[in-house]
């Protein structure tokens, strides 16, 4: 049996009944095509499933190779892996298109909100043909975002979004699913009329603050009398969230859960287990890394809401690749569904193991026996599918 025959430029042609030169204008993004054709001619696109030779659609666009810019924060040098796993998944993507000539060019901010502004605008003076950007100064990003835009270089948000600028998308869980989820999770821990705290990195940024806004209405509609008593900014900085943390717990004596609405609750943790809370205050947190595991393990922290991080950076440079070359238009928003990790389901995460048993262990990991405990309940759990 014959393999299918390809789709062509010609197929698209007569199926969405234009010319083949307006195929090549709708393919290509060009400005000279009635924005009605040009969508009806992408559907026609899709539907037929066409597949363009990568290699030669670049060569028609006149670059030999296409650097996609990126700004994040450089990934922390203790076990927060967020940032970590969003550089690799957006190198596990961009390897794929390697052979044709995409490359990423990365210019990493000290911290996240931080020297974002100078890193962006390097990479529009080194030519990329998009930018994927983690904006944690979003207002101060504006001016910036709005010359790439009118150059037709598309920015894609990552992590966080940046609503009121002319950025093309953003990529990330929907922060506000996220805080009605962690809500709906704390209310079925705990009793009604219960009081509870959230811990947040910044309100200024954009993911930060939704996520709180929804966690502080939706908990009182799923526990009748909840209350919200108080909101805590650590500001990515576990020294300052640990005595936050400390003095929230004095301050309200009778706390019966907490919120963490970013990834680094280290700090936290340690607050509560030296209270001697650990058992009494209900802990939801957001992403996973190794040193979570034996809190998971010791009943510390109940759930976390991972927001995939690795799956983020993966899905901005396909959506990159496909609107360049393709022609694909860009969805103003990406949202993806966020998992929920439980103590049951822990083992099943990547993200928890990222060292093999009998390797050295530095003070900021979790201890080997934790880790193989893992591994050994995944390996069951693989056996006992396969």
């Amino acid at each position: 049996m014959s393999p299918p025959r390809k789709v062509s430029v010609h197929d698209i042609a007569r199926a969405a009944k234009v010319s083949i030169g307006t195929v090549d204008r709708a393919l290509n993004g060009r400005n000279t095509i009635n924005p009605q054709t040009r969508d009806r001619v992408l559907r026609v696109v899709r539907k037929l499933g066409y597949k363009p030779n990568l290699a030669a659609r670049l060569l028609v666009l006149g670059r030999a190779r296409l650097s996609i810019g990126v700004c994040i924060p450089r990934p922390p040098e203790h076990y927060f892996r967020f940032w970590e796993e969003m550089r690799d998944g957006i190198v596990e993507e961009a390897r794929r298109f390697e052979s044709v000539g995409v490359s990423v060019l990365f210019r990493l901010a000290p911290r996240f909100g931080v020297g974002e502004f100078e890193r962006v605008r390097d990479l529009l003076d080194h030519g990329v043909r998009a930018i994927i950007v983690a904006p944690g100064q979003a207002c101060g990003l504006a001016p910036l975002i709005e010359e790439a835009e009118t150059r037709r270089i598309p920015v894609l948000c990552v992590a966080s979004d940046a609503p009121n600028t002319a950025r093309s998308t953003v990529i990330c869980v929907d922060p506000e699913i996220n805080g009605r989820c962690a809500a709906e999770l704390m209310a079925g821990f705990l009793p009604e009329k219960s009081k509870v705290a959230i811990v947040t990195g910044m309100l200024q940024v954009e993911d930060h603050l939704r996520k709180t806004k929804s966690f502080f209405e939706a908990f009182p509609r799923f526990c009748q009398g909840g209350e919200v008593v108080d909101v805590i900014e650590n500001h990515e900085d576990e020294k300052e969230g640990y005595v936050k943390c400390v003095s929230l717990l004095r301050r309200f004596p009778s706390l019966n859960g907490i919120y963490v609405s970013m990834g680094m609750c280290h700090s936290v943790c340690q607050a509560l287990e030296r209270a001697g809370l650990s058992r009494k205050v209900r802990l939801i947190t957001t992403d996973l890394y190794p040193k979570m595991v034996p809190y998971f393990e010791r009943g510390i922290i109940s759930a976390s809401i991972h927001q995939r991080p690795r799956t983020q950076g993966r899905t901005a440079v396909h959506l990159a690749v496909d609107h360049i070359v393709n022609g694909l238009p860009l969805p103003r928003t990406h949202y993806l569904n966020p998992q929920i990790v439980l103590r049951s389901n822990l083992c099943l995460f990547p993200e928890v193991c990222p060292i093999k048993a009998g390797t050295s262990q530095n003070p900021t990991r979790p201890r080997a026996s934790a880790l193989d405990s893992l591994a050994r309940r995944r390996h069951d759990y693989q056996e006992k599918c396969s």
